[in-house]
């Protein structure tokens, strides 16, 4: 007969799911983020390559998108195990589709997960590993992590924290043209982030976070939590494959999440997304002055969304 260890096992060795109230509990400020959300309010802008013979040129492509999120809930705690401490991990599993609005094709698709990573402790029935050095703590211990895998062949594992305020957020502006790329040969080489065939009240390349603002201006918001992440903080990576390494190079991926609470002045309320995330994109080298280095082209999206 086999001997039951079960009794012996390290505290948060079982992992049993919960009800959802149970488990809504432990996703700290991702708990908003459980359920479906779609909109229509989306932009896309990326510039790519677009060479002519041996001149290297660029192609700048801005669609109006359609969106479904779907968070799942993860049913129970997942434990780190570290010796003498334990990690416990919580979080929500995620899929989403982007449709073009003009040809309703797909632009986009995403999976990924959503952690919250603050439940770390000391585990009583393990002592000190004479054997193991103690580590460096880190410079900041992020509570978040954002982890995404998309079909361009490439992966993101960007870290962060949330805060949560009430009222009408503060919507940053973001840059959306290329900077700091030296003086091209002919005055017209950005002519696309002016000429768009989109007016500036629809979308404005110098700060499409403006569309963000525009959706929401006039609404009545009460509580928000503000979830940001990034692959430039220690332990942040994107992983590509060689084509996109070899092209564009992505080098940093950053996102903010704003989960609000609205009220309309009828007094429907409902639960609203709002999104801004930019991936760097490198490619073309500088033009003189600048010695070295190629140029950084802001992949930019935005969207607000409504809960289902």
């Amino acid at each position: 007969m086999l001997k039951d260890n079960s009794t012996n096992l390290p505290k948060g060795f079982v992992r049993l799911g919960g009800s959802e109230t149970e488990i809504a509990s432990k996703l700290g400020p991702l708990a908003g983020l459980a359920g479906t959300w779609r909109g229509n309010l989306g932009w896309n802008m990326i510039a790519v390559p677009s060479n002519t013979g041996t001149v290297k040129g660029f192609k700048l492509l801005i669609q109006n998108y359609s969106e479904t999120i779907t968070f799942t809930p993860i049913s129970a705690p997942v434990p780190n195990r570290g010796g003498e401490q334990m990690q416990s991990i919580t979080g929500l599993m995620y899929d989403l589709t982007i449709t073009d609005n003009a040809t309703e094709g797909i632009l986009h698709l995403e999976n990924g997960m959503w952690l919250y990573m603050a439940d770390v402790q000391k585990q009583p029935d393990k002592g000190q590993d004479p054997f193991k050095a103690a580590a460096a703590a880190p410079d900041h211990f992020y509570t978040i992590v954002r982890q995404a895998s998309i079909p361009h062949g490439d992966v993101v594992v960007a870290l962060g924290d949330a805060a949560t305020s009430n009222g009408m957020p503060a919507i940053p502006p973001v840059q959306g043209h290329p900077i700091d790329f030296g003086t091209p040969p002919n005055l017209g080489y950005l002519d696309q982030y002016t000429h768009t065939g989109f007016p500036l009240n629809q979308f404005n390349t110098q700060d499409p976070n403006a569309s963000l603002r525009n959706a929401i201006a006039g609404q009545n918001i009460g509580n928000v939590t503000v979830i940001s992440v990034d692959t430039q903080v220690t332990g942040g990576a994107i992983v590509n494959i060689p084509f996109v390494q070899q092209t564009v190079d992505p080098t940093r991926f950053v996102s903010t999440y704003w989960i609000e609470d609205v009220t309309l002045a009828d007094g429907t309320q409902f639960k609203q997304l709002q999104y801004s995330q930019q991936a760097d994109l490198n490619f073309i080298p500088k033009f003189p002055p600048q010695k070295s280095g190629t140029i950084m082209w802001p992949h930019i999206n935005v969207n607000t969304l409504r809960k289902q």
